[in-house]
């Protein structure tokens, strides 16, 4: 679509915002870092395993500016923006420590501050003040919304809702599109009877079965307080591209509500949050797609490479800094690598690696750093050889939650069970390689599936004197090492 007026005005106010970041940041440097990932990635998890090791003392040997002893202490500050929830750390980590079970899902935007004291490596006492923004990953995939017409955002996911498995899915919503003409009058009851019909679509596509990742819009899923509002009672019609909207039409009122969503709800956390990242980490829960199957593999794909797109990356400088923050730095990570022998570790990785390659390959010519690690905030299982014929199978320990089951044993949540989930390939490209490339949920039953993935309660952990224990991980360190480990040099 064209450059509007209203993207000039979009551009001043974020030049605006940026300078006033600046003259803050000059004589108190801050990382505004973004946490992001589509459902159940684990961004509450990360976040607190962050604050916790930072603050309580971590195990982050890889972590150069703490590893060295160069930071002398990390501690919270008052949440910054008056307007944004604070992220409950307290809460989430209680859950974790005490509770044994994982904090739930992120569904809004919140921020937390966190302040650390260190000394550069040429031996100055500073501070640098760590700003961590958590958001749905659901809400970036709106982003591309704000460059594409109600006609283009409608061809795109019906043609996308007409793939398999999203067909069966969308049958009953298809069944009433057939019905609707966007040419009649405007109609409330229809359109209300639409918006929900394509939400529970939505919805469908995201169970576990079938583990679709690319959903927009975001907040069809998690309307928080604009529910039943008409921002959120639209859906997409079989309309002519290049046609216009008859006034009063039903295809008209879709048109009004889309913008409507574009202006309430996309805008806003564009210019308001996402704009205003220095520093952005990405989850994926690649592991959900390997127990789907591999149509779940390639939508993934698609919605790291529409994640990567929306990004303004690039090598930082003074004139960006001043006009137009840039990301400099983007980490994409495939979370709960603890559900895999330490065998699989890199192959996990290699398997992100090709997810993100063309996405990648896109933003090189930026200046921009962008890695890819497997990790686990909070590690929750142990790693054992199991015996099985002759053979020993590289396995793990844990404890699997409530109401999980294998090879029909249905689990209580406190029985800890060793579980050989499967070898990932040493060649991730047969993966991606069209879709009978692996059995998953999606067409196998769960004993028939190349790759099943329980999920694991949080370790018992054992309190060393008065204080917090610490939570064990994998490659935490790593990621911190790399997100702002040149900011501490």
């Amino acid at each position: 679509m064209a450059f509007s007026f209203q993207d000039m005005v979009e551009e001043a106010r974020l030049s605006a915002r940026a300078l006033i970041d600046y003259g803050e940041h000059f004589f108190n440097p801050t990382v505004r870092l973004g946490v992001t990932g589509l459902s159940r990635a684990g961004k509450t998890v990360f976040i607190t395993a962050l604050i916790h090791g930072l603050t309580r003392g971590g195990r982050f040997p890889v972590f150069e500016a703490y590893a060295s002893g160069r930071i002398a202490r990390a501690h919270l500050a008052p949440q910054p923006d008056d307007a944004v929830p604070r992220f409950a750390y307290e809460n989430h980590l209680r859950a974790l420590v005490e509770e044994r079970r994982w904090p739930n899902s992120t569904v809004d935007i919140s921020e937390l501050r966190l302040v650390i004291d260190y000394q550069r490596q040429n031996g100055a006492d500073r501070t640098l003040t760590l700003d961590i923004v958590d958001y749905p990953g659901e809400w970036l995939l709106d982003l591309p919304l704000l460059h594409k017409s109600y006609e283009q955002w409608s061809a795109e996911s019906l043609a996308l809702s007409r793939e398999a498995p999203r067909a069966h899915l969308a049958g009953e919503w298809h069944a009433h599109l057939a019905t609707l003409k966007p040419d009649a009058r405007e109609d409330e009851q229809a359109t209300l009877t639409a918006a929900k019909l394509f939400t529970n679509y939505l919805r469908a596509c995201r169970d576990e079965r079938f583990a679709m990742s690319l959903l927009p819009p975001g907040r069809f899923l998690m309307p928080g307080n604009l529910a039943d509002t008409p921002a959120l009672t639209f859906a997409p019609l079989d309309v002519p591209q290049g046609a216009q909207a008859p006034e009063g039409s039903l295809w008209a009122m879709m048109v009004r509500r889309f913008e409507a969503y574009k202006d309430v709800v996309v805008r806003p956390f564009f210019r308001d949050h996402f704009a205003r990242l220095d520093r952005q980490i990405v989850l994926a829960d690649a592991l959900a797609a390997f127990n789907s199957g591999p149509e779940a593999l390639h939508d993934l794909e698609a919605a790291l490479a529409g994640i990567l797109d929306c990004f303004n990356i690039g090598r930082s400088t003074i004139l960006s800094n001043l006009f137009r923050p840039r990301i400099d730095r983007i980490l994409f990570a495939a979370t709960k690598a603890d559900h895999l022998h330490h065998s699989s570790h890199d192959r996990l990785e290699a398997v992100l690696r090709r997810a993100v390659t063309r996405a990648v390959a896109r933003a090189e010519d930026t200046g921009a750093q962008i890695d890819v690690v497997a990790l686990a905030a909070v590690r929750a299982t142990r790693e054992a050889q199991i015996a099985h014929g002759r053979d020993k199978l590289p396995s793990i320990l844990g404890t699997p939650a409530a109401g999980e089951s294998a090879n029909g044993e249905f689990f209580d949540g406190n029985t800890e069970v060793a579980t050989f989930p499967g070898d990932l390939p040493v060649d991730p490209e047969p993966l991606f390689k069209g879709t009978d490339a692996f059995r998953g949920l999606s067409t196998q039953a769960a004993e028939k599936s190349d790759f099943r993935f329980l999920r694991f309660r949080p370790p018992r952990l054992e309190r060393e004197g008065d204080g917090e224990p610490a939570l064990p991980h994998i490659r935490l360190d790593r990621a911190l090492q790399f997100l702002i480990g040149d900011k501490l040099a």
